[in-house]
C-alpha cells in the first residue's frame, strides 16, 4: 500500500559486549538470583520472538493463498524478517550464556501459526488487530526488561532498545492499517494480549 508507513529496518546488530558470557560468579549474596533472574528474561524474550514469527508465518500462509493480497503478504514477510533476526539473535544469547529454551517450543509454534491464520482469516483488519495486540504486550514487556538490565548489563540493554523499537514500528503500522476497525476488535485484543501474558508467566519458569 503506497500510504502504509515504512517498514524498513536494518537488521540490529550485536551490541560489543551483548552476547559475551558471563564471568564466573562471585560469592555474593543475591548474585545467583541476578542469574536466575536474566535467564528467565532470556528465555521469555526467546520464546517471545519464536511466538511472533510462527503468527506471522500463520498469517502470510492465509493471505499468499488468497488473491489480492499480495500488498500484505509482502508487509508480513518483512515484518516477519524482523522478528527472525531476534530469534537468531535470542538463540545465540541462550547459548552462549547457557540458558535452556522454554520446554514449550512445539507449543509456541503451533500456537502462533494457529492464531496468525485464524486472525487472518477474519480478514487483513483483524490480522492487524492480531499484531497490534501482541507487539503492544512485547514491547511493554520490553521496556520492564531494559530498565531492570541496564544498571548490570547496558549492552544487552541497548540491544533490547532495538528490538523494542522494531515492535512498536510493528504495533504502529498495524494501527495506521486499520486494526482497530477490525470487527470485534475489543474483545480480540484483550483474548489475545491475555493469552501472551499468560505465555510469558508459563515461559519464566517451564
Amino acid at each position: 500500500m503506497s500510504d502504509a508507513p515504512d517498514l524498513s529496518l536494518d537488521p540490529p546488530g550485536l551490541g560489543h559486549n551483548a552476547l559475551k558470557p558471563e564471568r564466573e560468579p562471585l560469592n555474593f549474596p543475591g548474585r545467583g538470583a541476578g542469574r536466575a533472574r536474566l535467564a528467565e528474561q532470556l528465555r521469555v524474550d526467546h520464546a517471545g520472538e519464536l511466538g511472533a514469527v510462527w503468527i506471522y508465518r500463520g498469517q502470510r500462509a492465509v493471505f499468499n493463498a488468497a488473491r489480492g493480497k499480495a500488498d500484505i503478504a509482502g508487509q508480513l514477510a518483512e515484518m516477519e524478517g524482523h522478528e527472525a533476526v531476534h530469534l537468531q539473535t535470542f538463540d545465540d544469547l541462550l547459548n552462549v550464556r547457557r540458558v535452556r529454551p522454554t520446554l514449550m517450543t512445539p507449543l509456541w509454534r503451533l500456537a502462533g501459526f494457529a492464531l496468525g491464520a485464524g486472525t487472518a482469516l477474519l480478514g487483513e483488519k483483524a490480522a492487524h488487530a492480531c499484531t497490534e495486540a501482541v507487539e503492544t504486550v512485547i514491547e511493554g514487556h520490553y521496556a520492564e526488561q531494559i530498565k531492570d538490565i541496564r544498571p548490570r548489563d547496558p549492552d544487552l540493554a541497548d540491544q533490547l532498545a532495538k528490538f523494542r523499537a522494531d515492535e512498536l514500528a510493528h504495533r504502529d503500522h498495524a494501527i495506521a492499517a486499520g486494526a482497530r476497525s477490525a470487527p470485534g476488535y475489543g474483545l480480540l485484543t484483550t483474548v489475545i494480549q491475555a493469552g501472551c501474558r499468560a505465555a510469558i508467566k508459563l515461559a519464566e519458569k517451564v
